[in-house]
This record gives structure tokens, sequence and C-alpha cells, in this order.
């Protein structure tokens, strides 16, 4: 059973490193920046009896997420953890700006090298996270929530996938590209045909959806229709092969293409950008699809689509069944900073630095 279940279940209150599978450098000072593991070596030698705060904080309205896999971290890498004091918000939490979101007290040279780890965990948890609550906010603009698919597999590098769906799922997406990326909260990837796929079958869609349908008899038939940039033509070819089977199309124009349709009807052009998967272009599918009766099949966009295009989708209540979002959701825009606050008891920070108490914060058990 994913440790997620467990959590969910109230069995276990923290994911830990069975879920996380830290790399073992870490323990050597491999990721940390060597000034850290400098100081780590002048503490132990001169102020070893020294106890310190040290605090977490970041500076926007934020959904936070990473705080499991840094209380993980710090149980498996420091020195002593059983001598730690701990206290920490969870993950999920929304987040003010310069809300501490986790204290830890002990001596520096047990944990203080993993201060950048920490920040950067934090960081690129909590962007993910809050990138993709924000988007599926703009998705329930018209007042129903469009489900948002995770597609970031090919916008980084793929080792970060199982830590950026685990952010993502915090965040609020209801489906992710791939099985890595469901790794650490329990799911499967989701998906149906890339262009890879119709091109096999010379450009023929029906073809295409025929092989996949025959072959993944269970799956939602969803058919990917902008291969040959007439989504509207091509959404009818297979709505009428398929009927009931069809569940939806996937519109993804490339955002320099003209769809067919406008180059057909050239007097609606003019006073609108129609390259991309745009709003003019899906009111024209829907309208298409309710003509011949197709009403159940619902559609799908991707490509390019970030918060900002949604909210202008949604306020011009465009038909759009779902999103697939990919780049947008990894751009890492929070950053944290950790800060030692407090030396044996005292207050003792760097100038415009100080100890933040936030009553919101919870003691973890080591």
């Amino acid at each position: 059973m994913k440790e997620i279940e467990l959590k969910m279940q109230g069995k276990i209150s923290r994911l830990t490193n069975h879920t996380f599978k830290f790399d073992e450098r870490i323990r050597d000072g491999w990721f940390s920046a060597v000034y850290f593991l400098k100081t780590r070596e002048l503490v132990k030698k001169y102020q070893e009896d020294n106890v310190i705060t040290m605090q977490f904080f970041q500076k926007d309205e934020a959904v936070l997420c990473g705080t499991d896999e840094v209380i993980a971290l710090v149980k498996t890498f420091a020195d002593s953890p059983e001598e730690l004091e701990i206290h920490s918000l969870k993950d999920g939490d929304k987040i003010s700006p310069f809300e501490t979101v986790l204290t830890i007290t002990g001596p520096y040279q047990s944990f203080g090298y993993l201060e950048g780890i920490i920040d950067g965990i934090l960081a690129r948890r909590t962007s993910v996270s809050t990138n993709v609550y924000n988007v599926v906010k703009a998705a329930s603009f018209s007042g129903q929530q469009k489900p948002v698919i995770f597609m970031g597999d090919r916008d980084d590098h793929y080792t970060t996938q199982a830590g950026d769906g685990y952010a993502a799922y915090i965040g609020g997406a209801t489906a992710q590209a791939t099985h890595a990326m469901n790794e650490w909260w329990g799911k499967h990837g989701m998906g149906t045909m890339p262009h890879a796929l119709i091109q096999m079958f010379n450009g023929d869609i029906v073809a295409a959806t025929r092989a996949y349908h025959e072959t993944f008899p269970n799956d939602d038939l969803i058919a990917l229709v902008d291969y040959n940039n007439d989504a509207i033509t091509d959404s009818l070819k297979v709505a009428r092969e398929f009927g009931a089977k069809l569940k939806g199309v996937r519109v993804d124009t490339s955002r320099t293409l003209i769809d067919q349709y406008f180059l057909r009807n050239q007097h609606l052009l003019g006073t609108f950008d129609p390259r991309g998967v745009n709003a003019e272009l899906i009111f024209a599918l829907r309208k298409a699809l309710d003509a011949e009766g197709f009403d159940h099949v619902k559609i799908v966009v991707s490509g390019g689509f970030s918060e900002k295009r949604i909210l202008e989708f949604e306020k011009q209540n465009v038909p759009v069944d779902m999103y697939g979002v990919g780049g947008s959701l990894l751009k890492l825009q929070i950053g944290f900073t950790g800060d030692n606050v407090m030396l044996n008891g005292k207050h003792q920070a760097k100038s415009g630095r100080k100890f933040r108490p936030n009553p919101r914060l919870e003691k973890v058990e080591i």
C-alpha cells in the first residue's frame, strides 16, 4: 500500500523516505553548498554546544508543498535527529507572504548543512503546487470545475516527475501524463494518442483511432484531431465512425498555424488571433458536433495553456471540458529562505531578520 493511502487513512501523519527514496550522497554533503559544509566543521571545532533555531519562509500567497519531504530529509540525514525539535505546516496549507512554514531547533552541526536542500525542495514543490492550484482555480471561473491534466513530462528533466506529480496532486490536478508523476500518490498515468500514432497511419485519423480502440477497448476513447490542421473536419470523421463510443476529441493546434476551418471561412477573420487553439475554433467545433447529434463528445484542449489563457477561455464561456497543461505549471516562481534566528534561546540573526512565531505550526514527532 502506498504511504499516501496510509496518510489519508490517518495511520501515518507524514510521508517518509519510503516514498521519497533520497540519494544517499546527501549524507556526504554532495548536494550542499560548500560553505555550509565548512561551517559545519567550524561549529564542531569551536561552538559545538550551541543550539540554533532555523526558520523558513517565502514571499507570496502560495499553496505549500514539500514539508513531508523536508521532514523526511531531516529525519534521514541529520545527526541524532531525535534531539531536534521541528514545527511545521502541512502540504496543501495556504500560506501568506513571510509566514513561517517550518522551524528546526537543535545543534547546527546536526542539520545546518541541509539548509539549501530544504530551500530547494520547498521552492520547487510549492511553485508547482501553487501554479497548479491557480490553473485549477482559473478552470472553474465559469462556475463549473473543468478537470486539469498535468502534462509536464516534456518540460523538464525526467527525474523531477515524481515530485512534480505529487506537487501537482497537492495543487489539484486530477490526472497526470506519466506513471512516474503518480508514483508518490498512488495512481497511474493517463493519456490517449500522440501525433506520432496518426503519422504511423499516414495521417488517417479514423484508422489511428480504430487501432487505438481495438487495442485499448476499456479506455475512454479520445481522438487527437489537429494532426491535419483541420480539427472540425477530423472531429466529425471520428464522431461519425465511432458514435457513442467516442468520449472526446483533443485539439492541440500549434500556435504558429491557422486551422483550415478559418481558411475556408475567411469572412470570420479580422477581429481575433486565429492561430493555435483559439476560442472561435472551439465554439465552431462544439457547434459542428452538436449539429450532428454528437453533443456527448467532450472537448479537450492543450498546447501552451496557462492560468491567464485558461481564464480568458473561461470568461468567454468557451465550451472546453478539460484542459491539458504542461510547461506553465513548472515555472519556479517561489523561493524559500532559511534563516538562523535564535541562538541558545535568544534572538540572534542577521539584520532585518527575526524569529517570527506562527501559531499554525504543529510540532512534528521525530
